[in-house]
């Protein structure tokens, strides 16, 4: 028998739960594929999220043929063959073919090279299928004549509705078995959005259920408790404890390399800047739970201390130069302790970005602006002819420690660059500094 992800794959448009942005009720999508004007196509999205599905709803909703070539185990040469049949299909009987890639960012040079005049000549409608960005991974010219349809992670409510489903379905479970709200909750929690991998779970909790030769008293306290589905109690229940026995844990998505890697980075990384030093360690226990390596985690720690904190708190970048020292010489697991401490101070740290604007103020200026003359007075004097230089003032000869002295080159003045922010140790000394002058 099929596992059960194939058997409750959806048949129609109607029956595809979750993604109703890309192909609900007056969608673009719904209505060339109703319609059978159908352009290159390429479905971008995580895991689980339907891509397959919706390429075998709209080869089933369309008069074309539909042909499928994955991008792992098919070469040029599969390609072609592929591509030559719809050719003649189209020569001999007027009838489109659609043709499916699964992991099309995974294509060759070659194979893009080839799918790319298929498709110019219209011998094959293109729909491609990736977990990576397409604007990263899919050849541009390939891009341009194609369009990108973005799926997100089915919601919590999405999957609980595929579960009921296919607790009740005959191509499913077929009311063989009972499950309880709680469980259904935990799967489609524990799915992260991923329609298979409920599926997987259920399917194998189910198989769990069968197994059982009795009710524990406590799944008895459960029941009793809880809204079944399906059946009454005589027949096997999926519990809460039975899914913890099929899914252990919650399945988080993160990819090391791919959109989740910059999107949660990119999250951690404003979480410390907007001060909330909770929002900062659950970004932060997400890429660790992921594998991230802690080198990486903590270098970015390093760039805001100095990027978003600078010197309303100096200490930020000795305790970002701590934190990457030990996810550099300790690691996993202890590193994280020491990454979350670095994570939380830099979140509570008063916050200045003036270290940044005044750095790239003063490269902008360099790099646009006229060459500008060292003045005399500043100049090195071990040369030849230095004594006819300005008089240099030496600060340390005066009690105050300051002098009045102009070290700008003529046509740039004080605040050009830096302007001092209003938090922390920073505004503190700018305000010493200036009564110390005054």
């Amino acid at each position: 028998m099929a596992p059960l992800a194939v058997r409750m794959r959806p048949r129609t448009l109607d029956e595809i739960l979750g993604q109703d942005k890309v192909i609900g009720e007056g969608t673009w999508l719904r209505r060339a594929v109703l319609e059978d004007s159908l352009m290159p196509i390429i479905l971008y999205g995580p895991a689980g999220t339907g891509k397959t599905t919706i390429a075998k709803v709209i080869a089933s909703e369309t008069s074309a043929r539909f042909e499928e070539v994955s991008a792992v185990s098919g070469g040029v040469a599969d390609l072609r063959k592929v591509i030559d049949a719809a050719r003649k299909e189209l020569m001999i009987e007027g009838r489109k073919t659609i043709l499916f890639v699964d992991e099309i960012h995974r294509f060759s040079r070659s194979q893009q090279d080839a799918l790319l005049h298929a498709v110019e000549d219209h011998i094959v409608i293109l729909i491609g299928a990736t977990t990576e960005n397409p604007y990263f991974e899919v050849n541009s010219a390939l891009l341009s004549r194609s369009r990108i349809v973005e799926l997100d992670p089915l919601a919590q409510d999405d999957i609980v509705k595929l579960l009921r489903l296919a607790v009740d379905d005959p191509r499913g479970l077929g009311s063989r078995c009972s499950i309880t709200s709680a469980a259904l909750g935990m799967i489609a929690l524990n799915s992260g959005g991923d329609a298979r991998a409920a599926l997987t779970t259920l399917e194998l909790a189910s198989d769990i259920a069968k197994r059982a030769d009795e009710l524990t008293q406590g799944d008895l306290d459960e029941i009793e408790s809880d809204e079944l589905v399906a059946l009454p109690i005589a027949k096997p229940v999926i519990t809460v404890s039975v899914v913890s026995e099929a899914s252990p844990r919650t399945a988080l998505r993160y990819d090391k390399d791919g959109d989740e890697h910059y999107d949660i980075i990119s999250a951690f990384i404003k979480s410390m800047r907007g001060s909330d030093p909770d929002a900062a360690v659950y970004w932060l226990a997400r890429m660790i739970d992921g594998g991230e390596d802690p080198k990486f985690i903590a270098r970015r720690i390093f760039i805001l201390a100095s990027e978003d904190i600078g010197n309303a708190d100096p200490n930020a970048i000795s305790v970002a130069a701590a934190a990457f020292k030990a996810a550099e010489s300790i690691g996993y697991p202890e590193c994280r302790i020491n990454l979350a401490q670095a994570a939380i101070y830099m979140a509570l740290a008063p916050k200045s970005n003036s270290v940044i604007m005044a750095i790239d103020s003063a490269m902008s200026e360099v790099r646009n602006g006229p060459a500008r003359a060292v003045p005399s007075y500043l100049r090195d004097r071990h040369r030849p002819g230095s004594e006819n230089y300005g008089s240099y003032e030496y600060p340390h000869n005066d009690p105050a420690g300051w002098v009045e002295q102009r070290y700008l080159p003529e046509g740039l003045e004080k605040g050009d660059f830096y302007q001092p922010g209003e938090r922390g140790w920073e505004a503190y000394r700018t305000d010493a500094v200036t009564r110390d002058r005054d």
